[in-house]
């Protein structure tokens, strides 16, 4: 699955929030500022072609529902960032950010709970 655009992601993020609706209905579920109608729209098509999403056409409007769930596209995008940044390394990762200081201690220790399987 390729890397989506920041406009692309902005875009699924309000179509996994809303499940299956239409454009106005994304655009209701985004963070200001919001894109224009139009730019949404083709934002919109441009996922449908790429295969992230699908439609039907209810009357005159279109419906668009995920073919993607967002769980598997963060799978995949994390996939390649530690593959691409950390030399494939999740320790590496988790070692950036102990270094960056953007894990704490007691954070840290979490993991190594979640990780032995303790609460």
């Amino acid at each position: 699955m390729e890397k989506l655009t920041p406009q692309e992601e902005e875009a699924m993020m309000a179509v996994w929030k809303t499940g299956e609706g239409n454009v106005k209905m994304f655009l209701e579920n985004m963070e200001p500022p919001r894109p224009p109608y139009t730019t949404l729209a083709s934002t919109i098509k441009n996922l449908e072609k790429k295969g992230l999403l699908q439609s039907r056409l209810i009357g005159n409007a279109y419906l668009y529902q995920p073919v993607v769930s967002e769980e598997d596209y963060k799978k995949s995008f994390m996939s390649g960032v530690v593959k691409n940044y950390f030399a494939d390394s999740y320790k590496e990762l988790v070692n950036f950010f102990v270094e960056q200081k953007k894990l704490s201690p007691d954070e840290l220790q979490e993991i190594i709970n979640m990780i032995e399987g303790k609460k």
